[in-house]
C-alpha cells in the first residue's frame, strides 16, 4: 500500500532508505522502521541504480469541473448574483453551489466550492466598495489620460508648482478595522463623544521639473468645518511660502467655488485652478494623506477628547510630512503621468 505523502516526499524517503542500506543497516531492521516490505528496499536499490527511483504523483480523482467549465463559471459569476434571481450582489459558497448545480449538474460541499473559487478561479472573499451611480468612469479615464497631461505640460511651461488639495474630518468615533480577538467576543471601542470632530486640509506639492514632493497641512479649531474662505486662507498661506506660479488641483465640492475663490484668483493671477471629475478621489494624491492616517495609523483609535486627538494627528501628519518616498507613493496610486 502506497504511504501518505506527495511524490517529492516519497522520493526523498526512498533515497534515504537506499543510502542507509548502502551504509550497512540491516534490511529487516530498516524495513521495520519504515513499515515496508523488505522486498521494497531491494526494489528501490535497483531503481536507484537505473536512475528511475522517482515516485509518480498520485493521480487522484478527476475533477468534476474541467478547465473549460471553470472559465464558463467565471463568466457566469461576473454577471452578478442579481442576474440569477438573488436580491443582492452577494456571492456565497452556497449560492455558487446552486449556480454550479444548475449549469453543470455537479454538486459540491460549500467548503470545496471555496477551494475551487480560490485555487482554480483565483477569487477571494472581499468587502465591496460603494460607488456612486453618478460616477462617470469614461470621463475619469479621459481626465487621467488626456486632460491631466495638458495640465502638467502647461504647469511646466509656466514654471508652476502643482498643488493637490483635499479636506477631511476626524471624529472621536474611530475609523474601524478588523482586529484579532477571542472567538465570539468582538472588541469594543469606548467613544466619549462620537460626533465631535476636527477638520483638516492637506496639500501635496509637486515640482514638475525636479519631481520633488512635499506636503502641507492645516487643522481647524474644534468642531469647525471648512468653507470657501478658510480653504482660501490655507492655499494663500502655501502660495506665500513657495512664491512661484501655482496650478491648484482639487475636487468639485461646493467650498471650492464661489465668491471667495473668485476673489482670490483675481488677486493672484499666478494661480490657476483645475478641477478633478466628480466622485474620483483616487485621482487626488492628497486623498492619500487621509487614507494613510485613518486606515494605516489611527484605525480603532478612541482618544478621550479632541485635544488628545489633535495632538495625535499633529504627530502623525508631521511624521508623514518628512517621508517623501511615502508621499510619492500617493502619486503613484493615482496613476497620473507624473514621473516620481
Amino acid at each position: 500500500m502506497r504511504p501518505h505523502g506527495n511524490a517529492d516526499e516519497l522520493e526523498r524517503r526512498r533515497r534515504r532508505a537506499v543510502a542507509l542500506l548502502n551504509e550497512g543497516m540491516p534490511r529487516n531492521v530498516l524495513a521495520k522502521v519504515l513499515g515496508v516490505n523488505p522486498n521494497s528496499l531491494s526494489r528501490w536499490r535497483k531503481l536507484e541504480e537505473t536512475g528511475t527511483i522517482c515516485a509518480k504523483p498520485h493521480p487522484g480523482t478527476s475533477a468534476k469541473l474541467s478547465a473549460n467549465d471553470c472559465q464558463k463559471l467565471k463568466h457566469l459569476l461576473l454577471q452578478g448574483a442579481t442576474s440569477y434571481g438573488w436580491p443582492n450582489n452577494l456571492w456565497t459558497a452556497a449560492r455558487v453551489g446552486c449556480l454550479i448545480h444548475d449549469h453543470f449538474g455537479v454538486t459540491y460541499h460549500p467548503a470545496h466550492i471555496s477551494r475551487i473559487l480560490r485555487m482554480r478561479l483565483n477569487w477571494t472573499s472581499q468587502k465591496p466598495v460603494n460607488c456612486p451611480d453618478a460616477r462617470d468612469d469614461k470621463a475619469i479615464d479621459n481626465w487621467r489620460l488626456r486632460v491631466f497631461p495638458d495640465i502638467l505640460q502647461d504647469a511646466m511651461i509656466r514654471g508652476a508648482m502643482l498643488i493637490f488639495v483635499d479636506e477631511a474630518g476626524f471624529m472621536l468615533e474611530p475609523t474601524l478595522r478588523r482586529s484579532y480577538a477571542p472567538r465570539g467576543k468582538r472588541p469594543i471601542n469606548r467613544v466619549s463623544s462620537p460626533h465631535s470632530r476636527i477638520s483638516g486640509a492637506g496639500a501635496i506639492l509637486v515640482d514638475p521639473t525636479s519631481k520633488q514632493v512635499r506636503m502641507q497641512y492645516q487643522l481647524l479649531p474644534d468642531n469647525t468645518n471648512y468653507c470657501a474662505s478658510s480653504i482660501v486662507a490655507f492655499v494663500r498661506a502655501i502660495h506665500g511660502q513657495i512664491r512661484c506660479p501655482v496650478t491648484l488641483v482639487w475636487d468639485q465640492i461646493p467650498i471650492h467655488f464661489g465668491e471667495p475663490i473668485d476673489q482670490f484668483l483675481s488677486e493672484e493671477p499666478e494661480v490657476i485652478v483645475e478641477y478633478i471629475p466628480p466622485y474620483a478621489p483616487e485621482l487626488n494624491p492628497a486623498d492619500g494623506i487621509w487614507r494613510y492616517v485613518k486606515y494605516s495609523r489611527l484605525p480603532n483609535y478612541t482618544p478621550p477628547d479632541l485635544a488628545t486627538l489633535r495632538e495625535m494627528l499633529c504627530t502623525e501628519l508631521n511624521r508623514l510630512r518628512n517621508r517623501e518616498a511615502l508621499l510619492k507613493s500617493f502619486l503613484r496610486f493615482t496613476e497620473l503621468p507624473i514621473a516620481s
